[in-house]
């Protein structure tokens, strides 16, 4: 039998939202989620769905309490961040690092001195 490769989709802002909850929560019924949220807080049938289809983006799994389900994190934050970040410095920075921080900073988005933190944390890396 061959087994199909699975590819991380990428989220929409909302999944992303919701998925921040869950990886803070670490697991949670589709109510506590909707009383996490801030601001206009979607219809629960309407977040159900954007849980369920988290879930078969295989984000999420989850545990049934009879009708009701739990659901909990299988994609870690880390995991997620390394895959979106990674695609982001190759699609708009040409792979380069280099041309990132130089954005943030062009774009006064870094200080000085957070680069000179940046710097000693690379040199204690090596």
């Amino acid at each position: 039998m061959i087994q199909k490769k699975y590819t991380m989709q990428k989220l929409t802002n909302k999944e992303e939202e919701i998925m921040k909850l869950f990886w803070q929560l670490e697991k949670a019924f589709v109510k506590e989620i909707r009383a996490a949220l801030k601001g206009d807080k979607p219809h629960y049938n309407t977040l159900s769905t954007i849980i369920r289809n988290l879930e078969d983006k295989k984000y999420l799994g989850h545990e049934a309490f009879g009708n009701t389900h739990r659901y909990f994190p299988i994609i870690t934050k880390e995991d997620y961040r390394k895959k979106f970040i990674n695609s982001t410095i190759v699609d708009f920075y040409d792979n380069s690092y280099k041309s990132l921080v130089s954005f943030f900073a062009k774009e006064q988005k870094i200080s000085v001195e957070e680069l000179k933190e940046i710097i000693d944390v690379i040199e204690k890396n090596k």
